[in-house]
């Protein structure tokens, strides 16, 4: 048994492991002695090398040609932009005078109130119907001059008018002649 356990230490002090180095250089210290070639030698400090400043070259591009849509774009978006500031200095013309409107029509309605008030105390109904009563111009109406409205139907209109149409190209004229005149009547 002796022997057995003398075969096994000297296998495991002779042998390799899977991953390890060769057991038999191990001497038993934490720190191996490191041979001549191993030993580090301090290395001299070297500095970097200073890069010479140079200026980025800078890339031109060649002029090109103007575009006839680009202008032609701005044109219009020039035309547009007068024509909304002209329409916004025509609402705000129309918006004030819509408010001076509005006022007048206020101090109207309230002069009208007040008329009215003075015209129906002006106005004796009892004196009038006797004066006319006693005169025989005024009499009460007999049952066959009565008349009465049934209202309880909607409204309806009917217009006959004859409407003027034209075919085709006449037409289509007349659409764009419309237009081109609302466009004129509105810019006025």
């Amino acid at each position: 048994m002796a022997a057995a356990v003398a075969r096994r230490e000297r296998r495991y002090r002779t042998g390799r492991t899977a991953y390890g180095p060769d057991l038999t250089a191990y001497d038993g210290s934490a720190a191996r002695v490191l041979e001549r070639e191993e030993v580090l030698q301090p290395r001299p400090q070297v500095r970097p090398r200073e890069r010479a400043v140079a200026r980025p070259k800078v890339r031109v591009r060649e002029a090109g040609q103007v575009s006839l849509f680009a202008v032609v774009g701005f044109l219009a978006v020039g035309v547009f932009a007068a024509l909304v500031l002209m329409s916004n200095v025509k609402l705000a013309a129309l918006s004030s005078q819509v408010t001076s409107l509005s006022d007048e029509l206020s101090e109207l309605q309230s002069e009208e109130a007040k008329l009215r008030a003075e015209y129906e105390l002006s106005v004796d109904l009892a004196a009038l119907e006797q004066s006319l009563t006693e005169s025989g111009t005024m009499v009460k109406p007999q049952s066959g001059q009565v008349i009465y409205l049934d209202l309880s139907e909607p409204d309806r209109v009917e217009l006959f008018q004859e409407e003027n149409t034209a075919d085709g190209l006449n037409s289509a004229l007349e659409s764009v002649k419309q237009v081109f005149e609302n466009v004129v009547e509105y810019f006025r």
